[in-house]
């Protein structure tokens, strides 16, 4: 499973190549884009191709779901800490049937101790980042955890046996993608790899 996750700030040819990379098979893209208002998510929206909106999970302004055809939400940790538990008053204005739903998490205890049923969870920094510096990898070792688990931090075409290796059943990928100047080639390695275990 390979998760893409967006840079946080727009760069050149960015819808361009996202469309390649959807051409190319992705699945899963995770929009973030922080410094980005609820309009401005809906214009980057409408930049993506529509037939790949739903391989598109939310993190911010979840209400999305209800009017594009999103895949999913994703709750950055704090987000998750402040509403999960009580998730039924949460959801309640939100279409969320056949939607994914997802977290961060940076601790792998507090994953293990997460009662509520994500779809997966996505855990860093597994590696040292290599989007944001001086964010330095803890090599997470997730086998004994029985949820799935995305590997993220430091992720790129290279490493993705090491992650494995700890548990990991994806990787969520961002500067591996987006700073590498062969962006299209490298996701196609990532899929080959997945796609021979």
């Amino acid at each position: 499973m390979i998760i893409l996750i967006a840079p946080e700030e727009d760069i050149s040819n960015e819808i361009d190549i996202l469309n390649r990379l959807f051409e190319e098979g992705l699945e899963y893209y995770h929009l973030r884009k922080p410094n980005k208002d609820q309009q401005q998510y809906c214009d980057y929206l409408h930049l993506i191709e529509e037939k790949y909106h739903n391989k598109i999970v939310v993190h911010d302004h979840h209400e999305l779901v209800n009017t594009f055809k999103l895949k999913g939400i994703h709750f950055q940790e704090q987000k998750r800490r402040d509403n999960i538990d009580n998730p039924g008053q949460y959801f309640l204005n939100l279409s969320m049937y056949g939607k994914t739903i997802s977290s961060s998490f940076h601790e792998p205890e507090e994953l293990e101790a997460c009662d509520f049923e994500f779809d997966y969870h996505l855990l860093s920094p597994v590696f040292s980042s290599i989007s944001k510096k001086g964010y330095e990898g803890r090599g997470f070792d997730v086998n004994h955890i029985d949820k799935k688990i995305i590997g993220m931090g430091g992720v790129t075409k290279n490493n993705l046996s090491e992650i494995q290796k700890l548990g990991f059943q994806g990787v969520g990928v961002l500067g591996g993608i987006w700073n590498s100047k062969t962006p299209i080639e490298d996701f196609r390695a990532m899929q080959e790899f997945y796609r021979n275990k």
